[in-house]
């Protein structure tokens, strides 16, 4: 069994019709476990899910959304941590007008 057939089973186990970048993700979460503590890892490609779900992300919105974690991580991995990730929260702000409410 591949990685691609388990990500299938499991949309198929949990009842969704959803298309996986598991390169993106696996990028965030290696981000994520090296430079904050590995258990950051599934919690934050949680969080990116999460995210994309509520603002209803297209595959490129979704992009925005992991640089923003994904730069979150790095940063976080030097010395200050003390963030001010304003600017890149607002930069990943999906803009309504491109979603389709239904």
């Amino acid at each position: 069994m591949t990685l691609h057939d388990w990500i299938d089973e499991l949309c198929d186990a949990l009842e969704i019709d959803a298309e996986v970048d598991e390169g993106l993700v696996l990028d965030l979460a290696r981000e994520a476990a090296h430079n904050v503590e590995r258990p950051a890892a599934p919690i934050t490609t949680y969080l990116l899910g999460y995210a994309a779900g509520l603002q209803e992300a297209n595959p490129e919105q979704l992009e925005q959304l992991a640089a923003v974690a994904t730069e979150l991580a790095e940063r976080w991995g030097g010395e200050d941590k003390d963030l001010d990730v304003d600017d890149e929260v607002e930069e990943a702000e999906i803009d309504e007008e491109l979603v389709d409410v239904d």
